[in-house]
């Protein structure tokens, strides 16, 4: 059941990257299926996509100078735990 579900990631940019006083922030979440869409949601509720893979949704954050965007997978599949008195 878990192989099935698709994966749930963000698109984060980053200023200042390889330094000290480095700054971050979430501008997307996404979710990846097994099949390779990618669906992907703006934190400001108006970028809406979908893309052909987690990696193109990146790329669309990147451009800006001194800039950068990067994928950070949250969490496994194998990660979540089925409650069974909830399913019931």
């Amino acid at each position: 059941m878990l192989d099935t579900a698709p994966r749930l990631f963000a698109v984060v940019q980053v200023c200042g990257n390889g330094r000290a006083d480095a700054d971050g922030w979430v501008v997307a979440w996404g979710l990846a299926d097994g099949d390779g869409s990618t669906y992907v949601v703006g934190v400001d509720g108006q970028t809406r996509m979908t893309v052909a893979s987690p990696e193109r949704a990146v790329h669309l954050f990147t451009g800006q100078p001194g800039i950068t965007a990067r994928l950070v997978w949250l969490a496994q599949p194998a990660a979540a735990a089925l409650d069974r008195a909830e399913a019931a």
